[in-house]
């Protein structure tokens, strides 16, 4: 807006062209469907939805930009050209922060370069090697670098090579992974490899909310505790942990997010005790805007800036590229060439020559699973997608309405009067604790976020994502990780979707229900309890505090 004609509104970013009419559906009609579906939120039929916030991964509206990149789908089987442009779009953000050849080769193959020596010289032969994104013979000799179609598969293939390895080295043994807060599918990917998931965050600072729900500046409540860690390694034995993952933002501590300054920290106490520091980074834009805007010494650097030092803290990453608004599917797994990771897991000679590198069993898990190393289960046109999602991702003007937008959810929240709203937003969605909804009055044992969820869904039509007691398995952890535990429901906002309409009827739906919270039903499952990710399938059924 101009600063000489000041206006007390924001300025309009967007606009949208293309629209989706949405059916009419009753109490009855949707009561009908949560019976039929054992009241599992994930199996409600999304046509029968009015606001679907269920997950902001893969549903995000795509720009024109995006749409028009898919006619530049390469779908060939082996080395499509849409591999040449990711994996250099990568480079371009998470290493050279966008200073130098800022979209070349996404540029060459959006003109349609006809020039076969340029071509081969600076996109199919080209040799890179000592980061995350090796190139050329580099990345066949020595693979670090792997495109997935999702998060959860990179770190599906991640945790199943790690377990091989620690079981042919020490088998029967049990090992410890602190994070600052794994999310569901990670944790589910840790238990399932035998070993123990542990949340290192201050759960104290995560629900402080400051005289008028405001802070001056984001206090990063994602951070991870650095003492929790140090006391955790010492405890177990550095010996017992074999690597440390951050979640940025940290999306199971409520989509907080995480300074540098803490990254840096992490960074020195995992290399420290020699063990590799691995990212989730589902949100790294986000988490980028965060540090811009308030933290000290960043607030003149980009995005791409941001997240080039981001990464350079990591020994690895796996990442959902179904975030942040990069595309409606996508996924990577990377490690650093020759770094700790590397190192650390993979087989050396007695005279020190390479047995076998960890990259190749990666590698050889990849394409086994998802198919060849240069797709990894994604269709080229959706490659292309991806690539243009992530340098968009890195607007400042994209991400500011993005993360202000959560913002007014939040603050209608907390100015309707509801209880338990974590302030300040995260940048990805809304989260509200439910201990604080409640009034303390409900039990782990009742599953009453679960009921809130599902009753959003019967009487409203609003589906959010449970992750609390229910989703993140209370009754089945250790005194210890109940305590890491944050009993809340994530209202997630995805990229362009939703108008402030939507919004506000969330708003006037959550007050309603606040206001009516006694009538909100217990939950007990009546069937999978035990199943990892138990969220995904189990059946539920509702029930009054008086009937245990």
């Amino acid at each position: 807006m101009s600063e000489k004609y000041p206006l007390n509104v924001p300025t309009p970013t967007h606009f949208t062209y293309v629209v989706k009419d949405l059916p009419k559906v009753t109490v009855e009609e949707r009561e009908k469907a949560l019976k039929a579906t054992h009241y599992n939120e994930f199996a409600f039929p999304s046509g029968l939805l009015t606001i679907d916030m269920l997950s902001d991964s893969g549903t995000t509206a795509m720009t024109n930009t995006q749409w028009a990149s898919l006619f530049l789908g390469d779908e060939a089987y082996g080395r499509n050209t849409g591999y040449y442009v990711l994996l250099d779009t990568f480079r371009d953000i998470f290493e050279r922060g966008g200073e130098k050849n800022w979209k070349k080769t996404l540029d060459l193959v959006r003109t349609d370069c006809r020039d076969v020596e340029k071509m081969m010289n600076e996109v199919y032969l080209c040799e890179y090697e000592g980061g995350l994104f090796n190139g050329g013979a580099a990345q066949m000799e020595r693979p670090n670098s792997f495109i997935i179609q999702q998060g959860r598969a990179a770190e599906s293939v991640l945790m199943e090579i790690v377990k091989n390895i620690l079981t042919e080295r020490h088998p029967g043994k049990v090992f410890t992974i602190p994070s600052n807060g794994h999310f569901d599918t990670t944790e589910g990917n840790i238990k399932q490899m035998g070993s123990i998931p542990r949340n290192l965050y201050n759960k104290k600072l995560l629900y402080e909310i400051p005289e008028g729900g405001k802070y001056d500046k984001n206090p990063f409540k994602g951070n991870m505790d650095l003492e929790k860690l140090e006391e955790l390694i010492n405890g177990v034995g550095v010996q017992n942990v074999p690597l440390i993952f951050m979640c940025i933002t940290n999306n199971t501590v409520c989509g907080q997010p995480v300074s540098m300054a803490n990254i840096r920290e992490v960074n020195k106490i995992a290399h420290k005790y020699n063990i590799p520091l691995i990212f989730d980074v589902a949100r790294w834009a986000e988490n980028s805007y965060f540090i811009k805007m308030n933290e000290e010494g960043y607030e003149d650097k980009s995005i791409a800036e941001i997240a080039s030092e981001m990464f350079s803290y990591c020994d690895g990453f796996c990442m959902s590229a179904k975030k942040d608004g990069h595309a409606n599917m996508g996924g990577m797994l990377a490690f650093r060439d020759k770094g700790l990771f590397w190192q650390k897991f993979s087989d050396f000679n007695e005279d020190g020559s390479m047995k076998m590198d960890v990259g190749v069993r990666l590698k050889v898990k990849q394409i086994s699973c998802y198919g060849n190393d240069s797709y990894g289960g994604m269709s080229g046109h959706d490659i292309m997608a991806l690539a243009v999602g992530l340098y968009e991702s890195c607007d400042f003007n994209y991400m500011d309405s993005r993360v202000k937008q959560v913002e007014y959810l939040a603050q209608g929240f907390f100015k309707a009067g509801v209880k338990g709203v974590v302030l300040p937003a995260g940048g990805h969605a809304v989260y509200i604790n439910m201990d604080e909804f409640f009034d303390g009055k409900r039990g782990h044992d009742t599953f009453a976020g679960q009921g809130f969820s599902l009753e959003l869904i019967r009487r409203y039509g609003i589906r959010v994502a449970e992750l609390g007691d229910f989703s993140m398995e209370y009754d089945l952890k250790t005194p210890e990780q109940q305590a890491e535990l944050a009993n809340v429901v994530r209202f997630a906002i995805d990229r362009s979707r939703l108008s402030q309409e939507h919004l506000d009827y969330v708003i006037a739906a959550v007050k309603a229900l606040y206001e009516d919270r006694e009538s909100i039903p217990n939950m007990r499952i009546l069937w999978g309890k035990n199943l990892p990710m138990r969220h995904f399938h189990a059946f539920l059924e509702p029930y009054k505090n008086e009937e245990k």
